[in-house]
């Protein structure tokens, strides 16, 4: 019995931590009204370049002037899977009005598990079997420690078209929370 209190004593510890830390490194944001949603206006993301999968450069600065939704994600990882047929909805849905998910891997293998898995893996879209459709890059830029590092995965940040940071998501997106705040922005 005394060991079962002394481990949830710890383990309510860690919660109050990881709660706080969390908190305590969250920056207040403005908010803005953009169409009829007002829409928290927080720091501009930062400048990186990565490599694609076919070893070109691409840099958050190129994608100035459109909507991107960055996902952090990993072929491993089970909600990160769950989560990329609502990414490829939402390219589809938005990619003619300036919008764009931009898939950051974090997978330590690389890009030799990467690529044959956004080659071949299809998902479900709305009963169609799809491929993912939007533009996928290797962290080889410390993006995940220039966006402040990562909860868990996958991780989801929205960007204004002027670059600033509107939204930030720590697993699975809500896919009607996505869709309105990218809207909002369009």
């Amino acid at each position: 019995m005394r060991k079962s209190v002394g481990v949830l004593v710890i383990v309510a510890a860690l919660v109050a931590i990881v709660w706080y830390a969390d908190s305590a490194t969250r920056k207040h944001v403005a908010q803005v009204k953009v169409s009829d949603a007002a829409i928290a206006v927080g720091p501009p993301a930062p400048e990186m370049t990565l490599k694609d999968l076919k070893d070109q450069d691409v840099s958050l600065s190129q994608l100035k002037g459109k909507v991107v939704l960055i996902n952090f994600w990993a072929t491993w990882c089970e909600p990160c899977r769950d989560e990329i047929p609502d990414l490829i909805d939402l390219q589809n849905k938005y990619r003619d009005r300036g919008f764009t998910v931009l898939g950051i891997s974090l997978d330590e293998e690389g890009k030799k598990v990467v690529i044959p898995f956004v080659e071949t893996k299809r998902f479900d879209v709305h009963g169609k079997q799809e491929l993912m459709n939007y533009p996928i890059v290797m962290d080889t830029d410390n993006a995940v420690q220039k966006f402040g590092g990562l909860l868990g995965y996958p991780t989801s940040i929205l960007l204004s078209r002027d670059g600033r940071q509107v939204k930030r998501q720590t697993g699975v997106i809500s896919y009607q929370d996505m869709d309105k705040a990218i809207q909002a922005l369009l």
